[in-house]
């Protein structure tokens, strides 16, 4: 996978988690995961095709959503409904939006689906034929991985 694919993911993520978090967010260690990994709680997915393909998949437990979606509300949220849902998609949208104009600004085209949530127990990514780069960041509300798996198309 290319640096190139990964630094506006991870640019935007810390960007606009600053932004509308205001608070201070911190970079982890990125890895790699090449098999099937567990899902942390709540998952906003977002499918790319074009130039290139995959997903980047923005990862949290339960406790950190309610209190991301809080801290954008405005408001103290403590239920995972359809308000928690959606503020997790727009802030996925956020982030994708703002990497993906960098990318297009250096040359690539691609689409994007409208990010999709998952919610629950146990569940598990997996990525046939590529490998995912895993992105931690720190919030004040808790961690939120960027999970990126993307490959030129050939």
């Amino acid at each position: 996978m290319r640096v190139e694919y990964i630094n506006p993911f991870v640019e935007s993520a810390f960007n606009v988690l600053k932004e509308v978090l205001q608070g201070d967010i911190k970079r982890g260690e990125l890895y790699l995961k090449s098999t099937s990994m567990p899902v942390m709680g709540v998952a906003a997915l977002v499918g790319l095709a074009g130039d290139v393909e995959g997903r980047v998949l923005f990862d949290m437990e339960k406790v950190s959503a309610l209190k991301i979606a809080s801290a954008m509300n405005g408001e103290q949220l403590t239920v995972m409904d359809e308000l928690v849902k959606a503020t997790i998609t727009e802030l996925a949208n956020m982030i994708t939006a703002q990497a993906v104009t960098k990318l297009h600004e250096l040359g690539f085209r691609f689409d994007l689906t409208p990010p999709a949530i998952f919610t629950g127990d146990n569940m598990e990514v997996s990525d046939q034929d590529v490998e995912a780069l895993i992105v931690p960041m720190e919030t004040p509300q808790g961690k939120i991985e960027i999970n990126v798996a993307i490959r030129e198309r050939g």
